[in-house]
């Protein structure tokens, strides 16, 4: 491993330890020659997740986009930062488990729809907005009332 200090290819590793999940090796690494320390994570290389979009598009799944639309969708809401990594996480994870190689945008947007519900109804609104292209006010109305309605059902 190439020290990012001096450049020096000759370094030793002092320790290694895995990750919360398990899906990491945390390595503590020293450089013989400056003897600068840094730290390396090895990873599993995962095939990539292509998306496609309403116009038949392909792109690479990237959950930064996902990341900054749920904070967009719950600025001024106080949910912390890591409960929105936790569904992008989450969200990864089962694209993988279910799509091998390919997922229709739509299928994501309601995946995070879905898991938005449960943490924040004006988040899940802003999301909603923007995801579905609500074309006016009146179809806004309509979502808002099944949503009220579904909570009415699940309060009885």
């Amino acid at each position: 491993m190439k020290c990012p200090y001096c450049g020096e290819i000759d370094t030793r590793v002092l320790d290694s330890r895995s990750t919360q999940d398990s899906s990491a090796i945390r390595r503590r690494r020293q450089c013989s020659i400056c003897t600068s320390r840094f730290t390396t994570m090895e990873k599993l290389e995962e095939e990539p997740i292509v998306v496609v979009k309403r116009d038949g598009r392909r792109e690479m799944f990237d959950p930064g986009k996902i990341l900054k639309g749920l904070i967009l969708a719950g600025r001024k809401r106080n949910i912390p930062l890591s409960r929105w990594e936790e569904v992008v996480e989450n969200l990864e994870q089962e694209l993988r488990n279910n799509y091998p190689r390919e997922v229709p945008a739509d299928r994501i947007g309601d995946i995070v729809l879905k898991r938005l519900r449960t943490i924040d109804e004006v988040a899940y609104v802003r999301f909603a907005s923007v995801f579905r292209k609500f074309p006016d006010v009146e179809t806004f109305k309509a979502e808002l009332e099944e949503m009220l309605a579904e909570k009415k059902k699940t309060v009885q």
